[in-house]
């Protein structure tokens, strides 16, 4: 595909960094379109470990041009400290790293006020990273944001640092530092514009396009954390579906050739909000009562998976495999094919079930087959329901082709194809980057 749009298709988490980095080293141009430093992945290069927030996951491979677009909140800070690590390692992106013009940029200022909005909202709190990523965007709508271009004026640019930063004293009541972080910026600002990072973004995707070079997008988070279409409030602030590919790149739709989603072999969700398949208690971060039944099964997922967030630290709630929500998911993005990941984490169970339909508790009413409450009471009303399906109870990470794993776990595999309505293309078996397994081709 020419143009290949890498989308999480649950709550976030679903080890797409893993995808888009296979995928890459196929691809001319890397790109991100939303979000900032509050996507994560780690990605393991010759045996090191590299930690991915904000950068495009391609500056690993040498060919590759990386573009964070103007659906972007860039922290010019946590860029460069991002970048130190890849450099150390003997990764050169010099030259091969552009920021859109029309970027927004994310200031001190945005983290503090990110945390006073978090703390304000007390136990109603939505689980943000308190990274500034909503504050950036609200100055982005309010249409005082500072947009990286500015950076090239550095008067100009002080002019409309100074001004957002007062708007952010006289209505939060922080204090800001504006000296030191200016000092900081004039710093940053020299060594974009030396590395000549700064591109009219829309005209360099575009443009590559037009030469027949291959793309490859990324975004943060993922389809429930969608600002739209998100279990809303506890959402991100950003377009995180295909949707954003076109707004936050400005590639036109009908360029955009495949869409794939990805998704975890069961579900994850980090932080507060609504979560129809969940198994954690609070003892693992989650809302179901101490105990309850199926809680063992979550903790053993949470812990054979590792579910602890790269960016928060935070533990991850853990529940079945959602094909309600996954065709939800489907009829927004509709997928090429979906990247199941992480199938090893259910080796070890007995049965293993699908969430295939979603049904309000008090009337036993049936929702239609793609349909996604819109308010968080109308979500508590939901209550799944579940086919079971024999697990397979052997270890599959050694597997090297689809006709290698067992029976029940391609069963498995088969029957949320037909439940969400999707081929599946790639088949996580663990968490290296080999291995994968491919499906189809």
């Amino acid at each position: 595909a020419r143009v290949c749009a890498v989308l999480g298709a649950q709550w976030g988490d679903e080890g797409k960094g893993k995808l888009a980095d296979v995928l890459a080293a196929e691809y001319d141009i890397v790109a991100r379109f939303n979000g900032g430093n509050n996507a994560g992945h780690t990605l393991v290069v010759d045996g090191k470990k590299y930690a991915f927030h904000l950068l495009p996951c391609g500056l690993v491979y040498p060919h590759t041009e990386n573009l964070l677009g103007n659906g972007v909140v860039v922290n010019l800070k946590s860029m460069f400290e991002e970048l130190k690590p890849l450099n150390e390692g003997g990764i050169e992106t010099k030259g091969r790293l552009k920021i859109s013009n029309r970027a927004h940029l994310l200031f001190d200022f945005h983290q503090q006020v990110d945390g006073i909005q978090e703390e304000r909202r007390g136990s109603g709190g939505i689980g943000t990273t308190k990274k500034g990523i909503g504050p950036a965007y609200s100055s982005k709508a309010t249409r005082n944001g500072v947009r990286v271009g500015q950076l090239k004026d550095w008067d100009s640019f002080k002019k409309a640092y100074l001004s957002l930063a007062e708007a952010h004293q006289s209505m939060f009541g922080v204090e800001v530092d504006k000296v030191g972080e200016l000092e900081r910026l004039k710093e940053f600002r020299a060594k974009v514009l030396e590395e000549n990072m700064i591109v009219d973004g829309v005209h360099f995707v575009n443009d590559a396009y037009k030469n027949g070079r291959k793309i490859i997008t990324e975004g943060a988070n993922a389809a429930l954390l969608d600002l739209d279409y998100g279990t809303y409030p506890y959402v991100t602030s950003s377009t995180t579906t295909v949707g954003g590919v076109s707004t936050g790149l400005g590639l036109s739709p009908d360029k955009i050739d495949c869409a794939i989603g990805v998704v975890k072999a069961y579900t994850t969700r980090v932080g507060s909000g609504p979560f129809p398949t969940e198994l954690t208690d609070d003892l693992c971060g989650g809302d179901l009562p101490r105990g309850a039944p199926g809680t063992e099964i979550g903790r053993h997922l949470q812990e054979v998976g590792a579910e602890i967030g790269v960016t928060t630290g935070r533990k991850r709630r853990c529940g079945w495999f959602d094909a309600a929500l996954m065709k939800y998911s489907h009829m927004i993005n509709g997928y090429t094919s979906i990247n199941i990941t992480k199938l090893d984490i259910l080796d070890d169970l007995d049965e293993v079930k699908i969430a295939y339909a979603y049904k309000n508790k008090e009337t036993g009413e049936r929702l239609p087959d793609g349909a996604m409450p819109s308010t968080l009471e109308e979500l508590a009303m939901v209550e799944p329901e579940y086919e079971t399906l024999p697990g397979w109870k052997q270890d599959i990470t050694n597997c090297q082709t689809y006709d290698d794993l067992p029976e029940n776990a391609k069963v498995y595999v088969s029957r949320i194809e037909e439940l969400v309505g999707c081929p599946v293309s790639w088949i996580g078996v663990g968490a290296k980057r080999e291995q994968m397994v491919t499906k189809g081709f």
